[in-house]
């Protein structure tokens, strides 16, 4: 499964974020050293609700996927996630699709999206919108926090196109085909029958989804025509698989792991042929990856609290092409997700897992230097 993030309301903590910063104004020229460079970071926009994936789309504005604030609906007609993960409760309406202006100010694109809420009392998981994909100008979303098994009777967990008049329609049941295709190990102590899916990218026109707690990657049509890439749980066991993104013609895997925390987390290539290799490894729950334009790969890092999830741990870490590993970004509390704008500033969602409502941002982070710096050692 998507990992459970148990958050005992009285561990969290006031925010904070810690970054590097040196010299202001650096000319392009510049030649900035690993200790000595311009990075800077502001809040962008506030009053999100467990927000999670993140994109821009085509109007240069940035979409947020919500997590949302759970429901109290109970379902008993069908299997259900094991305590003391489940019983879930959810609502129809709990989350919602936000969308940011170029000032930062917050926007509901779409309201009245399914969410649901673990059974843990204090500082309960609450998921709804996992992540958002654009094909051309048509926004796709895809649920997490819905289903029978989540709470929420007769929406299922699947990829939802957005229309021009911001109603929403499934157009890929995905809790059916997770149900009716099952993977090859799936885990026997943490199993979700409705699938934890929490990330999605378009690739070619066609929309690539990480499941989490079955451990797979899938493709959809915009149409709805559903099939899997590669089934990680035969190979891997149940490494709990997150965050995607795709460069040189291949996919690039990000997991989380199991419990308790303990540096297990990698970066695994995937061919469009379903082959397997592992690119970088000794992270913990890592839930974000980027490449940059000098080929730079940034690893969010949810938390790096040991052994269980720690408010104000999660971080950034740049690896460059020679194999440097640099600190981006340290002190992030929860975030779940990161994109870069059309500025080339890195934006990541923090408080995505364990904030009460509202309590969630978006955060903007320049590494102009730290490109320009590497960029300028290979010439």
């Amino acid at each position: 499964m998507k990992r459970k993030i148990y958050i005992h309301t009285a561990a969290i903590v006031a925010f904070a974020l810690f970054l590097s910063a040196c010299v202001k104004n650096a000319p392009v020229s510049c030649f900035c050293s690993p200790n000595n460079l311009t990075i800077t970071s502001s809040v962008f926009s506030t009053g999100l609700n467990n927000p999670r994936g993140i994109k821009f789309g085509p109007d240069g504005f940035l979409y947020v996927a919500e997590g949302g604030i759970g429901g109290t609906n109970s379902t008993t007609t069908c299997a259900q996630v094991i305590p003391r993960v489940g019983p879930y409760k959810g609502s129809q309406d709990g989350s919602r699709i936000s969308r940011i202006g170029y000032d930062g100010t917050r926007y509901t694109f779409v309201d009245g999206l399914p969410s649901d809420q673990t059974a843990i009392t204090a500082g309960s998981e609450v998921s709804g919108v996992a992540d958002l994909a654009f094909i051309d100008n048509t926004l796709y979303g895809v649920l997490s926090g819905a289903g029978c098994s989540h709470g929420v009777r007769g929406i299922p967990n699947g990829v939802f196109r957005v229309n021009r008049d911001r109603s929403w329609e499934i157009v890929s049941d995905l809790s059916a085909f997770w149900m009716n295709n099952p993977v090859a190990n799936p885990s026997t102590t943490d199993f979700e029958p409705d699938g934890s899916p929490y990330s999605m990218i378009n690739v070619g026109g066609d929309l690539f989804v990480v499941e989490a707690n079955h451990g797979e990657l899938d493709r959809i049509s915009k149409n709805g025509v559903t099939s899997r890439v590669v089934d990680f749980s035969a190979t891997l066991g149940h490494i709990v698989p997150a965050c995607e993104t795709f460069h040189d013609g291949n996919f690039y895997i990000g997991n989380e792991d199991t419990y308790p925390i303990t540096n297990k987390s990698a970066i695994y290539k995937v061919t469009p042929g379903g082959d397997i290799s592992v690119v970088a490894n000794n992270f913990s729950t890592v839930l974000g990856i980027l490449f940059d334009e000098v080929g730079g790969m940034y690893v969010l890092e949810s938390t790096t609290g040991h052994p269980m999830p720690t408010p104000g741990t999660g971080d950034i870490i740049r690896i460059d092409r020679s194999g440097e590993r640099m600190t981006i970004a340290s002190g992030l509390n929860f975030p779940t997700a990161m994109t870069f704008g059309p500025d080339n500033k890195i934006y990541v969602s923090v408080w995505g897992f364990g904030g009460i409502p509202g309590q969630g941002e978006i955060w903007q982070i320049d590494v102009t230097c730290v490109k320009q710096h590497y960029n300028a050692i290979r010439k």
